[in-house]
């Protein structure tokens, strides 16, 4: 069945509840519940927030438009997301857990004054040799519930969290070896981005606010948002990009704060000039290490199915 929230979550509220939640699962010694919720939550009703929309796109570099970019709109569902993981028949603890990867399919422009529905759920719990993974699905909904106009798909990891009847994969192989592309851009990140990004998502995870609240959650210091950093590189993509549109990132390993983060686009142009998609990748400009790739195509998509 599904849950009709009559209100969007607080996103402060949830990380508390998270905490409360996480220490009541340390302190219980009951045998973890190896299955996902079978509801889905949805808020109706949903409109942007002009302030916010414009420090989002002031964030990225951008000026404002009343077209809503893609990663504000990840944004403007997230605590919906978060609501599903939050909860008591949730069986991963939400505080520490890993962005591994985003997959979107953005299926028609959204206006800042369109009301809209918006709905989430759970799918694929599966062992990771890490931990446990799981995928949490959001729609961006007509407000009559009818039409998808924005679905994104996040893989995370509860590292160290090993849930019984899981298959673990076998022990991954040496990775292969990046060498880093001639940059076209390069970001110079404070220490600050992480309390940046959340005034204007919403997003205050521990581990991208400070050094001491990081490491209390298991990191050496505060890390980027992955979704900072994906919504940064989209305002940066095939502009102007057309109406429908699919964008993928893959999270290599944290930008710890500060950072100075080297980025390569390189967009596909037909022969009249047409974008045809890009892709991307990001490395620590000292170490080369790779921080984040993905890419960004244009394109029709099958209607998404419904949980």
């Amino acid at each position: 069945m599904d849950e009709r929230l009559t209100e969007m979550p607080s996103l402060s509220k949830l990380y508390l509840n998270a905490a409360a939640a996480s220490a009541r699962q340390r302190l219980a010694r009951t045998k973890p519940v190896v299955a996902l919720p079978a509801r889905a939550v949805e808020v109706r009703g949903v409109t942007a927030n002009p302030a916010k929309l414009t420090a989002f796109a002031h964030l990225m570099g951008k000026p404002a438009r009343d077209v809503l970019p893609s990663g504000y709109v990840h944004s403007l569902a997230f605590p919906v997301a978060m609501s599903v993981m939050v909860g008591e028949d949730f069986p991963l603890p939400l505080l520490g857990m890993v962005h591994l990867d985003n997959h979107v399919e953005h299926l028609a422009p959204i206006q800042f004054d369109d009301v809209l529905t918006i709905r989430a759920w759970a799918r694929d719990l599966a062992g990771h040799r890490s931990g446990t993974q799981v995928q949490i699905v959001a729609e961006v909904l007509t407000a009559d519930a009818v039409t998808v106009l924005w679905r994104g798909v996040s893989t995370y990891l509860a590292r160290g969290i090993y849930l019984p009847g899981l298959d673990k994969p076998t022990a991954a192989g040496e990775r292969a070896p990046f060498s880093p592309p001639t940059p076209t851009a390069q970001w110079r990140l404070g220490v600050d981005t992480g309390r940046a990004y959340a005034a204007v998502s919403g997003d205050f995870n521990p581990i991208h606010l400070s050094v001491l609240s990081a490491k209390a959650l298991g990191l050496r210091r505060s890390i980027a948002h992955g979704m900072y950093a994906a919504s940064r590189v989209l305002s940066d993509v095939g502009t102007p990009k057309p109406d429908v549109f699919s964008w993928d990132i893959s999270f290599a390993s944290p930008v710890f704060l500060p950072a100075i983060v080297s980025l390569h686009i390189g967009d596909s142009l037909a022969d009249d000039g047409g974008w045809l998609g890009s892709e991307f990748v990001a490395w620590n400009a000292r170490s080369g290490r790779k921080y984040f790739s993905g890419s960004v195509t244009p394109g029709k998509f099958p209607r998404p199915v419904q949980p």
